[in-house]
């Protein structure tokens, strides 16, 4: 719903407008691949006819699938489906994301980061107030609390966006690099989306504070806010934890 997000996955829509999804049910038991992010946002068929999802429907240019599909882990974490919605101009069909079996688990809390993104697009586009309210009661996951984040002492090589891009298995966050290649199974997906590539701006707007508009330059000289700076440690913990410290990181050589 939020459109500062959609943008982040590289989706700029051509139209977008409220729709209800009805005979579903929102849920937030998609496991995300780091534990700090808790869970994602699904929708579940229902029994019960008086169910509903209230949410935005885009119309897209068709290269966009590709991005989104990547960004969604098609075929691993989340199915796509096609779903009839209401909407001010009638009966439409679109795509959805479902999850898939083996990420669903019922126990996941969405965080305060991710609800408020889905608050804030909420609000723009005018969905009800009850829905509003009751999208804005969720319990919440416990914010884990990190340790500042230092890279390990020793002989590392450094890469420029040059030599990264040489190496699918590695990616680069706030100026850290970092080994993939033998991350558990579940992460293995996303080689294809964060490897060769520095993340530190894609995981800046991911944040709900963020207005879209960053830039690496942000970063490197501090004007970014606290909560950003703790929600990009945050990574920087899990990936240390997850794959292994491979070098340093320069967006600018000399």
């Amino acid at each position: 719903m939020n459109l500062i997000s959609l943008r982040a996955k590289g989706v700029d829509p051509i139209h977008s407008q409220k729709a209800i999804l009805r005979g579903w049910k929102l849920t937030f038991n998609v496991q995300h691949w780091f534990r700090h992010e808790g869970g994602m946002g699904n929708i579940a068929r229902s029994n019960n006819e008086d169910d509903l999802v209230e949410g935005v429907v885009h119309l897209c240019h068709d290269d966009q699938l590709a991005s989104m599909d990547a960004m969604e882990s098609f075929g691993v974490a989340y199915d796509r489906v096609e779903v009839q919605l209401e909407t001010a101009s009638g009966i439409i069909k679109a795509f959805a994301y479902i999850g898939m079996p083996d990420y669903l688990d019922n126990s996941c809390l969405p965080t305060r980061r991710y609800l408020n993104i889905l608050l804030k697009g909420a609000r723009a586009a005018e969905l009800s107030e009850s829905y509003i309210y009751n999208l804005s009661s969720y319990s919440l996951l416990p914010e884990i609390v990190y340790p500042v984040f230092e890279a390990p002492a020793g002989n590392f090589p450094i890469y420029t966006s040059e030599t990264l891009a040489q190496h699918k298995h590695l990616t680069a966050l706030l100026g850290a690099v970092f080994d993939m290649s033998k991350a558990r199974p579940k992460l293995k997906v996303i080689e294809g989306l964060f490897g060769g590539k520095d993340m530190t701006l894609f995981h800046v707007k991911r944040h709900d504070t963020s207005t879209g508009t960053e830039t690496l330059e942000d970063v490197k000289l501090g004007r970014i806010s606290k909560p950003v700076q703790t929600y990009l440690n945050a990574y920087l913990n899990e990936y240390s934890q997850e794959f292994s410290y491979a070098g340093r990181y320069l967006s600018d050589p000399a």
